[in-house]
């Protein structure tokens, strides 16, 4: 049985330790020695992070977040004419605001080609596919979308159910837009397969070693309702925005998802910054940082329901850095707000490194891992250590903090 510790950080700055286990576990000793060792790391995290209410992260209602679903604008028009798609696109291309582009199953973007979406323009996936032929838009490595939405004529991707009347509860109706690259990441082998595409599809690989790597510009796009299940055992779904080893030659800005089934924007190492970014009642994290992704995610609104998971689900490295990298990510100018009843929580974990400012998190949770040696109760690199030892920085947040560990049964 996993053992918590939940040391929140009061606005006082005293800190609580409230542990549960079973009456199988290790003698009362052991229990005590292993307390201990967490107090010890609760009590040097708790001179590092503190409550910031003053926190003012970013406005729901700033103007950038105007031409948003979120906001209520940019609902789908209709258009009379539609496209349909069903090979992957190997030259250059344009695709026009006069007609709807459907996707009938993965169309990828090859490498050398070069797909051009107008402002204004609606590209629909086919609700009727799902699992591994359901509708995404791909770009694989060396590929380029040039996705030139405006505030005033925002590209919209969307299923083909939407007809201007689907709720947050309408998830998983089509896949999502997915961004491969060559930039760094950490992972045991480079590249890597991409969550969500099937591993024969070589198109899904990602990760290299150029930084600078351009996939293109996006910009004013809104994606909605995705999250299609590729594998319900295996639990695999799409995410609604993923970036796999994009570099920082990629331009991405005015970004919005909504009501997708997996996560909002999940980040694979690559640095490529993001800027203006909505994630809104997702059905699992609404950003995810894996892979010692190193850019910045900066002017971020998050709102989390009952059927979301973390506002902020955040990893460090994995694999043994063969071709990768072990950098850090930047969150800045965030709001974490949530919709009802729901609970805001965040969760770094797994040797997070990075810096995060002026987040406020309305008073949630912040959840740091800890990592202990079993034998010797020593503690290991985990987030809460990356604290400690000042690679995991907090500045000016509003939220309680914990940490937690699953080294220690009882």
């Amino acid at each position: 049985m996993k053992k918590l510790f939940a040391i929140a950080m009061l606005i006082s700055g005293t800190l609580m330790m409230v542990s549960c286990g079973d009456d199988d576990g290790p003698t009362l000793s052991d229990k005590e020695l292993q307390d201990a060792a967490i107090k010890a790391v609760a009590d040097a995290v708790g001179e590092k992070v503190s409550t910031d209410a003053t926190a003012s992260g970013i406005a729901a209602d700033n103007p950038n977040f105007d031409w948003t679903l979120t906001n209520n604008a940019a609902r789908v028009d209709a258009v009379s004419d539609t496209m349909k798609y069903t090979a992957n696109i190997s030259q250059d291309v344009t695709w026009s605001a006069d007609v709807v582009h459907q996707l009938d199953g993965r169309i990828t973007v090859l490498d050398g080609a070069t797909l051009t979406i107008e402002a204004g323009t609606v590209v629909v996936g086919n609700e009727n596919l799902q699992g591994v032929n359901a509708a995404v838009l791909m770009i694989a490595r060396g590929g380029k979308l040039m996705a030139m939405g405006t505030a005033a004529n925002p590209i919209i991707m969307t299923s083909t159910a939407d007809n201007g009347e689907l709720t947050a509860a309408n998830k998983g109706l089509w896949g999502g837009l997915v961004v491969l690259g060559n930039a760094p990441i950490s992972e045991e082998t480079v590249p890597a397969q991409i969550e969500g595409v099937p591993a024969n599809d070589t198109n899904g690989l990602y990760g290299g070693s150029d930084a600078a790597d351009n996939s293109g510009t996006i910009q004013y796009v809104s994606i909605r309702h995705g999250g299609a299940v590729i594998d319900a055992a295996a639990g695999d779904e799409i995410n609604g925005f993923t970036l796999g080893g994009v570099g920082s030659g990629t331009t991405i800005h005015h970004i919005e998802v909504y009501a997708n089934s997996d996560d909002g924007v999940e980040f694979f190492g690559g640095n490529v910054d993001m800027d203006y970014v909505v994630v809104t009642q997702v059905g699992d994290d609404a950003i995810d940082i894996d892979q010692s992704y190193s850019g910045k995610v900066s002017n971020f609104l998050v709102t989390v329901d009952n059927d979301s998971d973390e506002g902020l689900e955040i990893d460090g490295r994995e694999g043994d850095l063969l071709g990768g990298t072990d950098d850090n990510f930047t969150l800045t100018n965030g709001t974490i707000q949530a919709s009802g009843d729901a609970n805001i929580t965040c969760d770094f974990k797994s040797k997070a490194r990075g810096t995060v400012s002026n987040l406020n998190a309305n008073g949630g949770l912040i959840k740091l891992s800890a990592s202990f040696d079993t034998e010797t109760l020593e503690s290991k690199e985990d987030a809460a250590q990356n604290v400690i030892d000042g690679n995991l920085v907090f500045t000016s947040v509003n939220a309680t903090f914990s940490i937690y560990t699953d080294d220690f049964d009882q």
